[in-house]
């Protein structure tokens, strides 16, 4: 197969495979996606959802998180991991929303970039999951796979996301990013698969006989 043939073989047997795609992290509006994605850096969607509760409660909107003192919020999140580092975000971010965006999530990847603790991965994913924005958020699973499927050389992130963008339909990207990190974490996993065990590796590459050396993200 091509490159372009490979991306359309995969295009079509993720869509059969998760004909749904949910968005893993629990939340409610376009702020609480944000502070969602932000703490899921370097923690599991799974921890993360286990978390956001009890700071939900307390706080789900600029107003509320803003008159939180960052210590209560460092407190809940703890779990998380980089926990100083994230409450101090949150609270700040949040009142720079009350400040500048009219206590709202700016629906502008620029304006979202510039917000504490966001960086282009976590406006991708707001972007995407709340307005509905066209974005390809490359997580670690999908810079994995990518490699694996032989869609881009995996010298860098961004160069993952461009890549994937060429390759697929603009239109297919909000759901095929997640149906990509489903599949990751379901079948292609780091240690589970290494370009020659999952169905998708086989099936893309039937002659692979060599493990699969990938470049982190």
């Amino acid at each position: 197969m091509t490159r372009s043939e490979r991306a359309a073989h995969i295009d079509q047997r993720l869509a059969e495979l998760y004909p749904e795609t949910p968005i893993p992290l629990d939340h409610s509006d376009p702020f609480t996606l944000l502070v969602a994605v932000l703490l899921s850096a370097q923690c599991t969607d799974v921890r993360v959802n286990q978390v956001t509760p009890a700071l939900f409660e307390l706080a789900d909107t600029p107003h509320a998180m803003a008159e939180l003192p960052v210590e209560v919020i460092q407190g809940i999140i703890r779990p998380c991991g980089l926990s100083p580092r994230k409450a101090a975000a949150i609270s700040q971010l949040s009142k720079i929303l009350l400040a500048d965006h009219g206590g709202e999530v700016p629906p502008d990847f620029e304006a979202l970039e510039k917000l504490p603790g966001v960086g282009h991965k976590t406006a991708s994913v707001v972007m995407a999951q709340a307005f509905g924005v066209p974005a390809f958020p490359v997580d670690t699973h999908i810079h994995r796979l990518a490699q694996r499927w032989k869609l881009t050389d995996g010298k860098s992130v961004e160069q993952t996301e461009r890549d994937l963008k060429k390759l697929f339909p603009r239109d297919h990207w909000n759901a095929l990013h997640l149906r990509i990190i489903f599949y990751g974490r379901e079948h292609c996993t780091a240690r589970g698969c290494n370009g020659t065990t999952c169905p998708l590796c086989q099936e893309l590459f039937p002659l692979r006989k060599r493990p699969v050396i990938t470049r982190k993200s």
